[in-house]
């Protein structure tokens, strides 16, 4: 198992049903709503590092409102 944060930035007008179908992405286990240069950070879990990126690159980002994404794979320190 892998989990990492995905930082969302959304575009105006467009956050709500962003929101909603970023909600139904499987491997979303959170998402928090936050001030800055992101709108959402995603706590995400996968069963590996390829199968994270897919879920990013495929399911994530082509939703409409989606402007930007940044992947932050966690590590044990």
């Amino acid at each position: 198992m892998i989990t990492g944060l995905v930082l969302v930035k959304l575009g105006a007008g467009k956050e709500n049903s962003a929101l909603a179908k970023i909600k139904k992405v499987t491997g979303v286990a959170h998402v928090s709503a936050v001030f800055g240069r992101w709108d959402l950070v995603l706590d995400m879990e996968s069963e590996d590092l390829p199968s994270l990126s897919n879920v990013v690159v495929h399911e994530i980002r082509p939703i409409a409102g989606v402007i930007s994404t940044e992947t932050l794979v966690t590590t044990a320190l």
